[in-house]
């Protein structure tokens, strides 16, 4: 079985949002664009040009079944976010973002899972929609941003957010956006290829430094890209974090290295030398497939890396599928229809 927890969808259409709140800045879809599908516009900037599998249901599944992935948790693409904008206005639109995602999941409830968005600029409001999430929509829990408008996940003011999300058992997804150093680094694809790793690093240090971790044990936080470059720096935060307590030490004295255990990272990591570290610092069991699935710097052929490895039909078998439902809180059977489970009894008879 394989269930990639990294994938994005947006609807195909959706309202004119600067029309709807009354002042630019949002993302739309421009479909009638000569020559290529749709293209994603920020009022008349260039964004991203897109393919129908990033709205089109079936085109993904039939793209699912062409590499063989079971199950997609659907997110929404990060730029989507928005939280630089009323409070209100992100509410509403998170809204809109989390109806169509739960809408396919309740088409296709043994093909998909579903993450929603929140207004994380209004603590108040995301912890209502997160609620609503769970608790009225067939979502299995959140994505949320590496900072919200500049300010670290570890914030006093998240609390109320992360208990309700430890409360409700849900699951949260945390993706790099709006990174930092976008005005300096505008060669070479920088943001994307320096930045991002840094910014997962970034929460993943601040929910550890900030004692987030130590505060909500039960949290189920999986982070994109394979952690970034946490794994990587993990022996200097580390030794930062017991050479400078007066800096590093402030509102936890559990070292970083301590925490790796409470944690799920996504296998995007595109190297072999580098899954094999992962697996080796973290465990199979921290690890779960993931593909940023329909974008260019996803892995294209969703599992490959993880089937290459000279590792264990059970270590592959945990990435590929079990970490996953445990990060969701589910198991095999939510996805499992009747026929695949004959089919899977058929070949364990042979």
């Amino acid at each position: 079985m394989k269930i990639d927890i990294h994938a994005h969808i947006l609807p195909r259409t959706w309202p004119d949002l600067a029309e709807r709140y009354g002042y630019e800045g949002f993302i739309r879809l421009d479909h009638d664009c000569p020559g290529c599908s749709a293209l994603m516009m920020k009022g008349e900037q260039f964004f991203r040009e897109v393919d129908p599998n990033v709205w089109d249901p079936l085109v993904r599944l039939s793209e699912c079944d062409e590499h063989g992935v079971d199950v997609q948790v659907l997110s929404t693409v990060p730029v989507m976010f928005s939280y630089w904008a009323k409070a209100a206005d992100t509410h509403d639109l998170s809204k809109i973002l989390n109806d169509h995602i739960a809408g396919i999941v309740d088409d296709h409830p043994h093909r998909f899972a579903g993450l929603g968005t929140l207004p994380m600029q209004d603590t108040e409001r995301a912890v209502q929609e997160l609620e609503r999430c769970v608790k009225e929509l067939p979502l299995s829990g959140v994505e949320i941003g590496t900072h919200v408008n500049g300010e670290n996940l570890d914030a006093p003011r998240f609390d109320p957010f992360w208990e309700a999300a430890e409360e409700l058992g849900a699951a949260v997804f945390v993706h790099p956006w709006d990174m930092m150093g976008m005005d300096q680094l505008t060669d070479y694809w920088l943001p994307w290829l320096v930045s991002m790793p840094a910014e997962t690093s970034r929460a993943i240090c601040s929910l550890m430094m900030g004692g987030v971790l130590n505060k909500y044990p039960n949290l189920r936080v999986a982070f994109a890209h394979g952690g970034g470059s946490f794994p990587a720096t993990l022996g200097r935060i580390d030794w930062g974090f017991q050479v400078r307590p007066d800096l590093c030490q402030t509102r936890t004295t559990t070292p970083p290295r301590d925490l790796i255990d409470r944690i799920y990272l996504d296998t995007l990591v595109h190297d072999p030398q580098a899954l094999s570290f992962l697996v080796n610092r973290f465990g199979p069991e921290r690890l779960a497939l993931g593909t940023d699935y329909p974008f260019v710097l996803g892995e294209h052929h969703p599992g490959k890396l993880i089937e290459s490895m000279d590792f264990s039909p059970e270590v592959k078998e945990r990435m590929l599928s079990g970490t996953a439902l445990e990060w969701l809180g589910k198991t095999r059977d939510a996805f499992e229809t009747e026929a695949s489970r004959a089919h899977t009894a058929s070949l364990g008879s042979l």
